[in-house]
């Protein structure tokens, strides 16, 4: 049986990395499902009870030989996906696939987002690490070009972001009355995230008011209910930041309860308009094909709206709310044929969603290696390959089910 290990920011800190991992989990068992998954988490406890995992084990906790232990027995460590690589991050995270380079372990990056890598260290880190990958594969073109100026020598294939295969459940029917939420006209949903080291153009003050004069004129101009959409935890503060500076604020509500990924993407299908900051909101709002503004405070957020053909603003500063109230009325005047536009791109975004798969899947249907030399280190890096095909079938396995499984 191949040994699969999944390494990322697992643990219900982020609903966009919960998505990724819920993404990629229902893509191995369609594509391989006798294999088993060993997931390096944040946090193994929450982990355990929200996915469909053989083990999950403490990444960062965990004592390390226990770790090492665990890296060393894998066929494949798959280091993704999402913003992994960034300062203060990267290098961390980077440990693990060093590990299992020692142990002749081949790797795959699934999908990484990369930048900023600013500080020497990291950076060295990264082309070092990387360059000794089996498989290098990123969600975005602006990730390859962080991972070429960083110096990785080795080819990087761009995909597209795994969370675009979800499939939506149905939202909790009495949880929004529960949160508060008038379900009798038009809903609005906005995203919303702290400034820092991933944001660092965004000024706190500055960004919650200019937040909070969208969110007044959706509500008098559209007779609309904003409902805030908190991604991680630090969102409902940066939320109810929003909400202070409202004029309106008893025609918002900020959802304070706990929903899985594809239950947020369920919701997502009732709103009527979408205006937000985080990737993975954006993302369920064009699989939903509701018509969205997006409010980049990163290049994967651009990245994102440059794929799907969605205009960006260029600030989100106080003196830019006039462009942007212009650009939400021009969606919404046209959120026909915006909504039609944009999930037809993002039905053409799926297949290279699934092509992160196949690399994987690659490496695990291939002949077996030769055991690792003494000193731990194996003679032909990164070839160790699965002694049968691990979906138990004749022949190699393709992620092509995971595509058809993500159209329902």
């Amino acid at each position: 049986m191949a040994r699969i290990g999944l390494l990322g920011s697992y643990g219900g800190l982020n609903v966009g990395d919960e998505a990724i991992l819920t993404s990629m989990l229902a893509s191995l068992r369609e594509a391989a499902p006798f294999a088993e998954t060993v997931l390096f988490s944040r946090d193994a406890a929450h982990s355990r009870d929200a996915h469909e995992v053989d083990r999950a084990i403490d990444a960062r906790r965990g004592f390390c030989d226990a770790v090492d232990e665990e890296i060393s027995r894998l066929d494949v460590l798959v280091i993704g996906g999402g913003g992994l690589l960034y300062d203060g991050e990267a290098t961390e995270y980077l440990r693990h696939v060093r590990t299992a380079h020692r142990y002749g372990v081949p790797t795959v990056a699934y999908a990484l987002g990369a930048g900023p890598l600013t500080t020497p260290e990291d950076r060295r880190v990264v082309r070092e690490v990387l360059t000794d990958m089996t498989r290098v594969t990123v969600r975005d073109e602006d990730s390859k070009r962080v991972l070429q100026e960083v110096g990785v020598d080795r080819p990087v294939h761009v995909v597209a972001d795994p969370a675009l295969l979800l499939v939506p459940e149905p939202f909790p029917a009495d949880a929004l009355a529960g949160e508060g939420v008038d379900t009798s006209g038009r809903m609005i949903a906005i995203s919303v995230r702290e400034p820092g080291g991933a944001a660092p153009g965004l000024a706190a003050e500055s960004h919650h008011s200019t937040l909070a004069a969208v969110a007044d004129f959706a509500v008098h101009r559209y007779a609309g209910q904003i409902v805030f959409i908190p991604m991680e935890r630090g969102d409902v503060r940066e939320s109810h930041a929003v909400l202070s500076h409202m004029v309106a604020p008893d025609r918002a509500r900020v959802l304070h309860g706990s929903y899985t990924p594809c239950e947020l993407l369920g919701l997502m299908q009732h709103m009527d308009l979408a205006v937000g900051m985080r990737l993975h909101f954006l993302i369920f709002a064009a699989i939903s094909g509701v018509p969205f503004l997006p409010l980049p405070y990163a290049g994967k957020v651009t990245e994102l709206a440059r794929a799907l053909g969605v205009p960006t603003p260029d600030s989100l500063d106080r003196a830019a709310v006039g462009p942007l109230l212009s650009a939400l009325d021009r969606i919404w005047d046209e959120r026909n044929e915006h909504g039609r536009r944009v999930r037809a791109r993002t039905e053409k975004l799926k297949p290279r969603a699934a092509a992160a798969l196949q690399h994987v899947l690659d490496l695990l249907s291939g002949p077996s290696r030769a055991a690792p030399a003494a000193d731990g280190l194996n003679p032909e890096k990164g070839v160790r390959r699965a002694p049968v095909d691990p979906a138990g079938r004749s022949g190699a396995a393709d992620a092509a089910p995971a595509l058809s499984a993500a159209r329902g």
